[in-house]
């Protein structure tokens, strides 16, 4: 009995552990310069709200984002933004939602 409850805590040790290292993985804010205002985007909260799923935004693992600009920002950003389900946080879908107004 002894051994399965060892176990089990390892287990459980194993996954706080494991969601310690994913979360806050990277810069916390990353800041997107854009034409219509830059995009402060809160990298450390996208993670949490995701659960640190990474491959919501990056297609082969985490790091910089290759095909990062306009069209894969409206097409990722606010395609997830718009499909939030329902009851849960929606991101904004408006343009200065996410876009800081210029100065």
């Amino acid at each position: 009995m002894k051994v399965i409850k060892g176990s089990f805590m390892l287990g459980v040790l194993v996954l706080l552990f494991s969601s310690v290292c994913f979360a806050g993985e990277g810069p916390e804010i990353i800041i997107l310069h854009a034409s219509k205002g830059d995009v402060d985007f809160t990298h450390w909260q996208h993670q949490t709200d995701l659960g640190d799923d990474c491959s919501k935004c990056h297609a082969d693992e985490p790091g910089k984002i290759t095909e990062l600009g306009r069209d894969w920002a409206h097409n990722t950003c606010l395609g997830c933004h718009l499909k939030a389900p329902i009851g849960s946080k929606k991101g904004p879908t408006l343009c200065f939602g996410c876009h800081n107004k210029p100065k």
